[in-house]
């Protein structure tokens, strides 16, 4: 299912709290983006404790019950584990991951909230959640039945919001100050074979296990856990990012010539860390229209320069990194900026093209 209008997960809560208390409500979203986590919070904010039941472990048994004879006649007990006195939050997790026989079982509890002769307690709320096709998750079409009984919502994933939290939740200083910097580095879609990519969860385990090494986290220690967790390109950034903090080595000591760009092999990966830095600083600072230009605008631009010449003495990719359009072909440093480049740094443009 393709998402029309998104929210993001500071906002999930104020939506949960209208919609899940009236009707069934499903939550889309990328694996990795909290989408387990916000429903545990959202039940304990209503002191409802949330049962879990995960699609892809369940058979229609499971949720349907066994029968047992009650005077003389049979009926279907359900579990203990639905089957509740006080009103609850009925989490069915990985729900589009379960099996066409589950997902018919699911029908009374979600539209009509019963199972058999058992009717869940008046104030329990229903949520489910599951990843798209397109993430390349575990996920099976949901029958038109199915999905017509449920409010779809989808979530996507917030630098903002995930940074707040992770300021009050233990998340390495590390791994903040990095994602302050580089906030498009928090989520990359997934990819379609099998290897790490960069989401809110895969941080927070990076975060664990960073934590659990504390001082005897070496370099090459870095490298094995940040690529086992994050998308190649994010992993190499971070290590380089912790190079820069670990050797006082940072794009502001270059942009004041107190440290010039590093030349070493072995400092590739800090050296392309740098240049997508200074870049990103480019960008942000440098105003669309040369009129708006500040003195300290025309002095960054004057210094970037001379910067970019210096670069591409050491590596003129990194230099042609800096000046490259998006991915969708167009520019992104400002047109006046990337005229005085072509105009001054012609070796540098007529390379680039």
């Amino acid at each position: 299912m393709q998402a029309t209008v998104t929210v993001t997960p500071a906002r999930l809560p104020d939506v949960l709290l209208h919609v899940a208390v009236v009707r069934p409500v499903f939550l889309w979203g990328a694996p990795g983006i909290g989408k387990s986590s916000l429903v545990r919070e959202f039940a304990e904010s209503l002191g409802l404790e949330c049962v879990t039941l995960l699609g892809t472990q369940l058979a229609p048994e499971d949720l349907i019950g066994v029968p047992e004879l009650v005077g003389g006649r049979s009926r279907f007990a359900p579990p203990e584990t639905i089957a509740r006195d006080e009103p609850y939050c009925l989490f069915l997790d990985e729900l589009n991951a379960a099996a066409p026989e589950v997902q018919k079982a699911f029908y009374s509890l979600i539209l009509d909230r019963r199972i058999g002769a058992y009717e869940l307690p008046e104030g329990s709320v229903v949520i489910g959640a599951g990843n798209r096709a397109t993430d390349n998750a575990l996920a099976k079409p949901m029958a038109s039945a199915l999905v017509n009984r449920l409010v779809h919502v989808h979530l996507r994933a917030s630098s903002t919001d995930w940074l707040a939290w992770a300021a009050k939740n233990g998340i390495h200083p590390w791994i903040v100050d990095y994602l302050l910097q580089r906030p498009d580095h928090l989520w990359s879609a997934p990819p379609k074979t099998e290897e790490p990519f960069s989401s809110p969860r895969a941080w927070h385990m990076l975060s664990d296990v960073m934590r659990s090494y504390g001082e005897a986290l070496d370099d090459e220690t870095l490298a094995m856990l940040a690529f086992g967790t994050l998308s190649v390109s994010h992993a190499s950034a971070f290590r380089a990012y912790v190079k820069t903090v670990r050797h006082a080595y940072d794009l502001d000591a270059v942009l004041k010539g107190e440290a010039s760009w590093p030349r070493r092999p072995e400092d590739r990966d800090l050296l392309y860390f740098l240049a997508e830095t200074f870049r990103a600083r480019l960008i942000k600072e440098l105003p669309a229209d040369k009129r708006g230009v500040s003195e300290r605008g025309r002095e960054l631009a004057f210094r970037a320069k001379a910067l970019l010449v210096e670069l591409a003495e050491v590596s003129l990719e990194c230099a042609q990194l800096v000046i490259a359009s998006g991915d969708d072909g167009a520019p992104v440093l400002p047109t006046w900026f990337l005229v005085e480049v072509g105009r001054d740094l012609p070796r540098l443009v007529a390379a680039r093209g």
